[in-house]
This record gives structure tokens, sequence and C-alpha cells, in this order.
């Protein structure tokens, strides 16, 4: 989802990759020689792989889903691709138990080497290290098992599931946790395809993000023929049933939530023709929905061919489908097109979110489409007086912290703004056709910032002069916070709402007496959100509530920003419904802001006792976040990474 000083490149390193070619990254060619906190630029910091002597290409899982012990466990066969002389191979594990580790020999026979795990760091995990000859080794086969709570997989008891009766488990590998379910090279550099076998219960249902076939009914195989980086590498397991939305889609869910989310998501087919339309053939094949249970701790995945999907956004009207849209996005911005390294970030999530407002533009409309911009342009301003100076650089100098630390607004929003800039200097048919060339260009490779800013020059700067000057795109992309000359988005739809809303904050007119008949999720979230943060009257607060009844709504979003409103003016009369909300979901943005205001307040210990009930339901991730936020009682598990 985050970015410095752009260095020459030759023209040859925009030669496009085929697919099944299982390209990576050439280090060669990614930047001139150069040391950026003190590391190579364009060299992936945050893993152990040395893959610039030495890449896997592909992937072929055998695994056995153990619910009885709550673990992965089986072989991992890495097909290698030798760049340069090396006498080992590195890869990245997090928690994992390594069992043996072999070789296969010019005679197909598999052979036992030793191998070492070095000392684990608690971002990056443990580099397993394997003594090979690159002469003559070509493919290793690594026996290994998870932990029992991996970071990026998280187990469900049937009473965690909907419908109550089979266990469920689901990945989550972004940003680096595909380590700690896969010994691999754990970098978005390196694209690979993958096969799979998963083995099961009869009564479990497995899928992948992969195509998929079931081989018996406790057996099923997955086979993924375009190379991507690992952290797109997903599975899930539990009751699951399917259902169409046409030839080349459809939903995955539990079978009690499989037709609401059907109806509620029917659009799909159509966002898929038009990004397809706009920007270039879909080329994955189809494009599956799998709906999670609600401890999933984000709001989409883009996995490839089975995007994972918070149930939160099922609000019944459609007014949350933006993210589909976003995830759909992905399958050109993100997954056809990589950022390198993790400080990049905003090579995927700009452009997606970009992308993203494009479809829903197109399908609904401009009005929509604008509103969702100036909603996104609101929060990110918010964010902006929280995060420190540096996390607000698109090109963000992530070094070695966490990845998960680059996930925040300024990957998406400031990342979308700089390409509406673009959009609006160069004109919608020129930055259109820009899109989709760069897209085409890049597809299925792993490209850094500097490489964007070869390509955004050669093919848009210098091809329209006297535009945009690069100080401009340095401004964007390599300074803090957001340029002067920036025009924000405005909606015209939140003039009435703005209005309503102060002349109620003036006592003028009723809560009764406001005009909301019309109002859609978004207008109401636009008159929650720029209330008062702090003093508004409680009786002004308890009125709103009695008349639009917003603690308890069904609608996740406009819960989330009610209660936010509520706990910043001391309105604790949500406590019992925000309690029941806390237990039922498990979405990072829509619980940890409220875990992080209550902390702070004389309901820290009410707001602990929370969390400590509903904890076991939240993933691995989310787990880690809140442990550190109530650190004065150590949880029962550590934290993690």
């Amino acid at each position: 989802m985050l970015l410095t000083t752009v260095l020459p490149l030759t023209l040859s390193l925009f030669t496009s990759i085929h697919a099944n070619a299982a390209p990576n990254v050439d280090l060669d060619k990614l930047d001139t020689p150069s040391t950026e906190m003190g590391q190579q630029v364009g060299k992936d910091t945050l893993t152990y792989a040395n893959y610039d002597e030495v890449s896997v290409s592909h992937i072929d899982l055998s695994l056995t889903v153990d619910f009885d012990k709550n673990q992965l466990l089986g072989d991992a066969i890495l097909d290698l691709v030798w760049h340069k002389a090396s006498k080992e191979l590195v890869l990245d594990t997090r928690e994992l138990t390594i069992n043996s580790v072999s070789v296969q020999n010019k005679s197909g026979q598999w052979q036992n080497v030793p191998f070492s795990l070095s000392k684990a760091d608690k971002v990056k995990g443990a580099a397993l290290r394997i003594p090979l000859n690159h002469e003559n080794n070509a493919k290793v086969k690594v026996s290994y098992h998870t932990s029992n709570n991996p970071s990026g997989i998280q187990w469900l008891t049937p009473q965690q599931t909907l419908g109550k009766q089979l266990p469920f488990m689901f990945s989550q590998s972004q940003a680096i946790h595909a380590r700690s379910w896969i010994p691999l090279q754990d970098t978005p550099a390196v694209r690979q395809t993958y096969s799979a076998t998963i083995t099961t219960d009869k009564a479990i249902t497995v899928v992948m993000s992969a195509d998929r076939q079931v081989l018996s009914n406790t057996q099923t195989q997955f086979s993924m023929p375009q190379a991507i980086p690992a952290y797109l590498i997903a599975i899930a397991a539990g009751h699951l049933k399917f259902a169409p939305l046409n030839n080349i889609s459809g939903i995955w869910a539990e079978p009690a939530m499989l037709d609401k989310a059907s109806k509620e998501f029917s659009d799909t087919p159509k966002m898929i023709k038009i990004a397809s339309k706009r920007y270039g053939d879909y080329r994955w094949g189809r494009y599956d929905l799998l709906i999670l249970p609600p401890s999933f701790p984000f709001g989409g995945m883009e996995n490839p061919r089975l995007s994972f999907i918070t149930p939160t956004v099922i609000a019944g009207d459609k007014s949350l489908v933006s993210l589909i849209a976003h995830e759909l996005a992905h399958s050109w911005s993100g997954n056809l097109v990589t950022n390198a390294t993790w400080r990049d970030l905003w090579l995927n999530e700009g452009f997606t979110t970009y992308v993203e407002n494009r479809i829903m533009e197109d399908l609904y409309s401009r009005d929509r489409a604008l509103m969702e911009q100036t909603i996104g342009y609101s929060e990110l301003l918010a964010e902006l007086e929280e995060l420190p100076p540096q996390d607000s650089v698109l090109h963000i100098a992530l070094g070695e912290r966490d990845p998960d630390d680059a996930f925040s607004g300024v990957p998406y929003v400031k990342g979308q703004l700089f390409l509406v800039f673009l959009e609006q200097k160069f004109g919608r048919e020129h930055f259109d056709a820009f899109v989709k060339d760069y897209f085409n260009h890049f597809a299925f490779q792993s490209i850094t910032t500097a490489q964007f800013r070869e390509y955004l020059s050669f093919n848009l700067l210098n091809k329209y002069p006297n535009v945009v000057s690069e100080a401009e795109v340095d401004t964007w992309i390599e300074d803090q916070g957001l340029p002067s000359f920036l025009v924000p988005p405005n909606s015209h739809a939140f003039d009435d709402i703005d209005i309503q809303r102060q002349t109620w904050l003036e006592g003028n007119i009723s809560a009764q007496a406001l005009n909301t008949k019309t109002w859609t999720v978004h207008q109401w979230l636009r008159f929650i959100s720029e209330m008062p943060r702090i003093n508004l009257n409680q009786t002004k607060l308890a009125e709103l509530d009695s008349t639009f009844h917003l603690t308890g709504t069904n609608n996740n979003e406009i819960a989330f920003a009610w209660y936010s409103l509520a706990l910043d003016n001391r309105y604790y009369t949500v406590l019992p419904a925000l309690k029941q909300y806390l237990n039922e979901i498990g979405r990072r943005r829509l619980i940890v802001p409220l875990y992080q205001k209550l902390a702070s307040t004389e309901h820290y210990d009410w707001a602990k006792d929370v969390y400590l009930n509903a904890r076991p339901g939240y993933h691995p991730q989310t787990q880690a976040s809140l442990d550190l936020l109530f650190a004065d009682n150590p949880m029962e598990h550590s934290h993690r990474h």
C-alpha cells in the first residue's frame, strides 16, 4: 500500500515479460548502484532471501489441514532459477518447524541435505539456510509444519463461524506473512507460479487463489499458471458453498451468508466488464469472491481469482460495494503490476484506489464517485494529523520496520490524489491511454518507484511538455504531507448536508426537522464525521441518537463513524451497543481506533475486559496490535512480530 531520489534507468528495462515465464525482478536492471539507508536501492530489506543469486520460479505444495492441532503440515517443493554462482539458498520463515530439507538429483531421486535456521527477528522471522550447488540443484523440498497460531493464518472454532457447524481457517499473507505458513522467498520482487494438493476432512471445503479441481472427498488440487508474488498465495477452508454470478464470477461463503452476499455483490460482473474496457483484458480467468467470517482483519484482500472479502460491507443496499471495485481493480494494479518492495506500496494502492473510483463512476455515477473521493480526502486529512511526518511520504523510507506500518491512508488516498492531479493536468483521454499502456507494459512484473518515474517521464511528461514538471512529481512522491498546489475533491452533494448540520448545531432546527429522507450512506457519513470532536452537547447527541437510532445501526461504516463521535464527546450511552459491535467484527479499521479512544479514557478497564473477551475471535494480526495497547497486563499469548 507506501516512496526518494529517482535514478536513471535504461529503456530496455521496459521489456514486457510473459505471465508463464515466471518473471522475477532483475536487480541488475532495477537501479544504478547506490545506497539508501545502508541498502542497495531497489533491494527488498524485509526478506532474507538471496533472490539476486537464485529465485523461486514455482512452488508445489502438498499440505494437510489439521483442525485438531490447528496446523498446516506437509511439503513445499521449490523450483529454482540460478542467476549467478552461489553455494546456498536462503528462504524466509516465521515460526515454522522444519522437519527435513532434500534436493532432487539428476536421476530424480530426493536426497536429504543439511540446513540451519537463524535466530528469529521480531519482524523478519528466521532465515532458512540451505547449502546447495548451483550447477546441479534445480529443485528443493522442505518438509515442515506451521505453529498453531501463525501470523498469517487464523483458525476458528465452529462457534466462531456463522453456521456454527464446522471449523474454519483462512490465510492473510500480505505483507510478509506468507513466510508463517510456507518456507519461501517472501518478497514482492519475486514472482512464481504455484500448484497445491490440499488434504482435509471430507466435510471441509478448501479454496485457494488458483484454479480448483476436486480430486476426492478429502483432496483438492489447485494450479496458478500466472506468476505472482508470495503475498498473493492464499488458502481458506471451512463450511463453504458456491453461487455463480455469471460464467467467470461467483461467490463462496458460508451457506447462511450466500444469498445475502450474492444479492449485495450482483454488480461484480458489470464491474469486470467496465474495468476491462477501460484498462485492458482481465487476465486471470475467473474472478470469485470469498466472504470470510467477521474476524477477517481487513476490508478485502486481492488474492488473484479469489478476492477475500469482509462481511462488514454487506449493508443490504450496495452502498459499500466500492470495496469490491477496489479488490477487482487490483487485478490490474497490484496483481498484474506489483510493487517490488513495500516502500513502493503506493504503486499498488494509489493506482488501485484511483481505478476503483473510476469503476464506481462508470457503474453508478460521477456524483457517487466524487462523494467517495471527498470522504477519502477528509479521512486522510484526519489521519495526517496523527501520523509521524515521515510516514506521510508516498515513497516511504521503511527500512527494516514492519511493512504493516506502511498501510495507512497515505499510499491509498494520497496516491490516488496524485493520479487525479495527473489526470486533471493531462486530460482523461491522454491519462487513460497512459494508464492502460502502463498496465500492459509492466504486465506480470514487479517494479520500483524509480521505474515508474522513468516510465512516467518518457511516456507522459516528455510526450506532453510544459504540463507537469519533474519538481511537481517530486513533491507528490518524495515530500511529506500534501502539496500546496493540490485542488481538493469537493462533492456538491454534501453542500446541503453541511448546511443542515451547521443549522442543527446552532440550535435553529431540531433533529426531527432535518431533511434526511434522500440521504445516501455517504451523506450520512459526511454528516456524522464532520461533527465537532470535543464538547458537543450530550443532549444534542442524545437527540440525534433517539431520532435516527444510530446506536446499534446495522451499517458498520455508519456505526464506526457514530461510535467514534460518541467516544470523542464522552457520550457513553453507546457502551452496551459498542461492546456487542466489538465482539461481532474484527476488521482492524473499524475496531482498533475505537479501542485506542477507549484506552485513553476512564473506561480503560472496561475496554480491556471487552478485548480479553473478544480476543479469541480476532485475527493474530489484530491481536498483535491490541496486545500492545493493553500491555500493562501481558496477554496469554505474546506479541507476535
